[in-house]
């Protein structure tokens, strides 16, 4: 195959997997829009189903697929630039920019999924807190609510000053989430859609006001002690809406429209006055006269249905229901929802959720259902670099890994943890298992339910932990390959072997007359973790290959070693890849998805082909603007190919200091 280019022919290099691609990604009539990143090569397709996805995996060139936010990503590595110039050229289509691909990427989801989409964008900047709040309640559960002293009469905190100090402090981190959650629900909704992100934190603030009487009191209040407003024609009564998700989302959505309709009517010269005073001043008029009580009114009757439905004599069939189906609801993005009911749970009289253990029964399941997986497969190096990961994340409260990488590609996983779920589930419903928090899942979400049910609930987690277990090890052992238990190696000819051995000898020799690199520092100052910890699965499951990622505390990278830059994101800045004299080679990606910034508050401060000495600074960045942008700053260093080195050591878990502490090193 050859590609015209400027009045001259060239050859690709990629030209039997690019041609493999474009035909088994439907062709080019399904391809809607197609960009890429550091890595992946970014489609938007007319039917998604035409893409036969274990056939691409299959392509020399690829690491992996995964479908995404209505993206068809395939992983390729450090060439993705080239690949993707040669596709382009081969299909004789004209590449996008992200933002063109995100926005045409909606087309592929239907109303439902946009609308799930959207929720789960304005809860995600939320879960860090919800998940920091839920593991204080559950301290504060341990020290203060469970009688261990005085033949069970007494907690820690009634028998130590201390303890009931720090009882009475925590309360102060679980008030700021949970009763003030408004104000953070109003925050992402502005963040979300564009509009000034501290006009919705001073609408939200005037939610939760002291000046009000606290929603939370509002039922044991007589109705003529509820303060009022009164205007004369008209008493609107003073009531805050502390936990209440309903009404907040929507006196958010009220004050975004209100801004953008003011700014397309406002003159530019006066919008600076007029626009925050239209737009804030009424909506806090109508999130206290209407949204906020229709909210309210909404809240409680979708928190009255689910909680009588939890508490009936059909119980059992809604948790069977529940606990079947919510690993499936995951994956399409529905179980976003549910965050929105648990809170409004937890904001009713009883301050408690029924949902939430089911949902954390449901994590320990399919977290299960992998571990079984990795057994059976401790002989296929390939799947327990995904399996052992996901395994662990799951347990710990974060599924997507285990089910896209692991379960939903054998089905069986699946099935198996979702019968284990829904056991766990009927026997939490049952008894009447109810949580103090959310936001903590897996195997540590036991802290977060009522002292009094921890004996039943760890019942069902065992439950939750050996159906799921027992079913996908005995169906594995039936239904798993020799391929997909022990690897492809293991298939492999006798004098395949000799051959490798043949072939590692001749390397070494080449490695021995070659000037070796030995170790990589640090390329910042920061914590250094296992790349399993990584927030991107494309990383953590090490599709890209091994290496560790870092937490930084400073805002330049520097360059691990003396080595050339093979390849630059020269457009958005956030990412590069060198060559080690050893033939090593490595990625650094700063931040994730910071793709989408298009470069702003990153500065690549190197080209393609350029030779730097260890501790040149390559790459500088903005954390803050990072962090505005909704994305993680964490950086990593993957090896992606291991040249000429052999027994590569990673080490995390310690301080690093850019230039000076060792994080890779190899013999």
């Amino acid at each position: 195959m050859y590609y015209q280019e400027k009045g001259r022919e060239t050859m690709g290099k990629y030209e039997n997997d690019v041609k493999r691609l474009l035909d088994l990604i439907g062709g080019k009539e399904n391809i809607q829009a197609v960009s890429h990143c550091m890595t992946r090569m970014r489609f938007v397709l007319v039917d998604p189903k035409k893409a036969d996805e274990k056939a691409i995996e299959e392509l020399p060139s690829v690491k992996g697929t995964f479908t995404q936010a209505g993206q068809y990503q395939v992983i390729i590595g450090n060439d993705v630039s080239v690949f993707y110039n040669e596709f382009t050229a081969y299909a004789g289509i004209e590449g996008v920019s992200k933002d063109a691909v995100k926005a045409a990427a909606k087309t592929n989801q239907n109303p439902l999924q946009k609308i799930m989409g959207t929720l789960g964008e304005i809860f995600a900047p939320l879960i860090p807190a919800l998940i920091c709040g839920g593991l204080v309640l559950g301290f504060r559960n341990v020290i203060g609510e469970i009688n261990f002293f005085n033949n069970g009469t007494q907690s820690l905190a009634d028998i130590s000053q201390f303890w009931a100090g720090t009882y009475n402090f925590l309360w102060l981190i679980g008030e700021a989430v949970f009763h003030l959650l408004p104000v953070g629900i109003v925050w992402s909704i502005t963040k979300k859609m564009g509009t000034t992100q501290i006009l919705g934190i001073v609408l939200g603030l005037t939610l939760v006001s002291s000046q009000l009487l606290n929603g939370f009191s509002v039922s044991s209040t007589p109705a003529d002690e509820i303060p009022y407003w009164d205007f004369g024609f008209a008493k609107v009564e003073m009531i805050g809406y502390q936990g209440q998700v309903i009404a907040a989302m929507m006196a958010g959505f009220v004050l975004v429209y209100l801004e953008k309709f003011f700014k397309k009517i406002c003159p530019e010269v006066i919008s600076m006055i007029v626009v925050p005073f239209c737009s804030l001043v009424p909506a806090v008029i109508i999130a206290h006269t209407i949204v906020g009580p229709i909210g309210w009114a909404i809240g409680d009757a979708i928190g009255n249905v689910v909680y009588a439905g939890l508490t009936s004599n059909v119980r059992f069939l809604f948790a069977a229901v529940f606990g079947l189906l919510y690993a499936p609801l995951v994956m399409t993005g529905l179980h976003h929802m549910t965050n929105a009911i648990d809170s409004q749970l937890l904001a009713s009289p009883s301050k408690s959720t029924i949902l939430w253990p089911m949902i954390a029964l449901s994590n320990i399941a399919q977290g299960s259902s992998v571990l079984a997986m990795s057994v059976l497969q401790k002989k296929n190096e390939r799947a327990q670099q995904v399996n052992v990961p996901a395994c662990i994340s799951c347990y710990l409260g974060v599924t997507e890994p285990a089910l896209f990488g692991v379960n939903l590609k054998y089905v069986f996983p699946l099935v198996c943890g979702m019968i284990g779920s829904c056991c766990a589930a009927m026997i939490s419903v049952g008894f009447g298992v109810e949580a103090l928090s959310i936001g903590v899942g897996g195997l540590p979400g036991i802290l977060s339910i009522k002292p009094e049910y921890y004996l039943i609930f760890l019942l069902a987690m065992v439950v939750a932990v050996v159906i799921p277990f027992t079913l996908t090890f005995i169906v594995g052992r039936i239904k798993l390959s020799s391929e997909d238990r022990f690897g492809k190696e293991a298939a492999a000819p006798a004098a395949a072997s000799e051959t490798d051995t043949a072939s590692a000898d001749a390397v070494e020799t080449e490695a021995e007359s070659t000037a070796d690199v030995k170790e990589l520092k640090s390329i910042l100052d920061g914590k250094v973790m296992p790349i399993e910890e990584a927030p991107d699965d494309v990383f953590s499951q090490k599709i890209m290959g091994d290496g560790v990622a870092i937490e930084p505390s400073n805002t330049v990278v520097t360059a691990p070693a003396d080595c050339d830059v093979s390849v630059v994101m020269a457009d958005t800045g956030h990412a590069c890849g060198l060559t080690l004299p050893n033939g090593v080679e490595l990625l650094i990606h700063v931040g994730v998805d910071t793709v989408d910034m298009g470069g702003d508050g990153l500065k690549l401060l190197v080209n393609e082909g350029d030779h730097v000495k260890a501790g040149q600074p390559l790459i500088e960045f903005d954390p803050a603007k990072i962090k505005a942008a909704g994305h993680p700053c964490t950086t990593m260093l993957i090896v992606t190919s291991e040249g000429n080195a052999s027994n590569i050591t990673m080490h995390s878990g310690i301080e690093a200091k850019a230039g000076e502490t060792t994080v890779i090193s190899w013999d």
